[in-house]
């Protein structure tokens, strides 16, 4: 597929990681940088694959569901730690249903927990 786009966003909420053994059991929070990565071959009337506003829209929608939150309480990570992994994963499905019915696809999720430290979820 020729065409990609990247946006960049944010969110914060608190955590704390499940069967490990070192200071991320304890409760403690991050300001998770994400990165979303999309791609197609289709551009629409305009010459864009998909609206960054739109993109951006359904994201935000997304990252609502777990900014400021504890995300141990939420029901998508039930039963397991919620890794910046699964954060990136969590964000992959939701976001790839929410752009289904474009001809775009969701490549790759980044979820940074730090400036130095990142998860990436790929189709």
């Amino acid at each position: 597929m020729p065409y990609g786009l990247k946006i960049e966003t944010a969110f914060a909420a608190a955590h704390n990681l499940l069967n490990y053994c070192g200071q991320c059991e304890n409760l403690h929070g991050h300001n998770w940088k994400i990165e979303i990565y999309i791609h197609g071959s289709e551009l629409d009337k305009s010459g864009m694959l998909i609206d960054f506003k739109v993109l951006k829209e359904h994201t935000n929608t997304i990252l609502d569901t777990l900014d400021h939150t504890y995300l141990n309480e939420l029901p998508m990570f039930a039963g397991q730690s919620p890794s910046s992994e699964l954060i990136a994963k969590y964000i992959f499905l939701e976001l790839e249903k929410k752009l289904a019915q474009l001809p775009v696809q969701v490549d790759k999720i980044t979820a940074w927990e730090s400036e130095k430290a990142a998860a990436s979820y790929y189709r």
